[in-house]
């Protein structure tokens, strides 16, 4: 399956997708500038689905979208499928960590336990659905560590790495990652059939 849209504007989801799946993928953004669709979905599959659907119909070509949610203990799962938007609308990643971690203090040990998520929708233009997930354990630490990544990744410890996903290399976390996770799925799912 080639030339596959990419309903998103991020360019980090881009490069990180590009970087892990072996088809083309074009952001919706190249073929309908200005295109974008207000996540009104109450769970992370119907947001996915939403955007891959729209960008499905607009473009005639096969999309993917994702839609990531940070789920922390402490905070009875929030900010979750609010994730993005955590600190309010147009807000930035500094933004959202540093409510985050206001948010937790006084939070100790299990209480700062946090699972990332990431739902990826594929849809066609005759009608296919399918969704893929991923997601990896952590903590949320007590400050920003590291330079690298994006998001929540300078306050995400992760368990299997030992280290904040800010801290590791690209390709470190891709591997533990749950976006790397998802990918990894829908890559399977793209290779078998073709």
């Amino acid at each position: 399956m080639k030339n596959i849209v990419l309903a998103s504007a991020n360019p980090h989801k881009l490069e990180e997708l590009r970087a892990m799946l072996r088809e083309t993928v074009i952001p919706v953004g190249e073929l309908l500038p200005g295109w974008d669709v207000e996540e009104t979905g109450a769970t992370l599959e119907e947001n996915a689905l939403l955007k891959a659907r729209e960008a499905a119909k607009a473009t005639g070509r096969p999309a993917i979208a994702d839609d990531t949610g940070l789920f922390v203990w402490a905070l009875g799962n929030a900010p979750g499928v609010y994730t993005a938007r955590y600190a309010g609308e147009n807000c930035t990643y500094r933004d959202n960590t540093e409510k985050l971690l206001n948010s937790l203090k006084g939070e100790e040990g299990e209480r700062r336990k946090a699972v990332f998520r990431t739902v990826i929708a594929l849809v066609t233009p005759q009608g296919e659905e399918l969704t893929f997930t991923g997601e990896v354990e952590g903590c949320i630490t007590h400050e920003h560590l590291g330079e690298g990544g994006f998001g929540y990744d300078p306050v995400f410890y992760s368990c299997e790495l030992r280290k904040t996903f800010a801290e590791a290399g690209a390709d470190e976390k891709h591997s533990v990652s749950h976006r790397g996770r998802a990918m990894e799925k829908l890559r399977g799912y793209l290779e078998g059939s073709t």
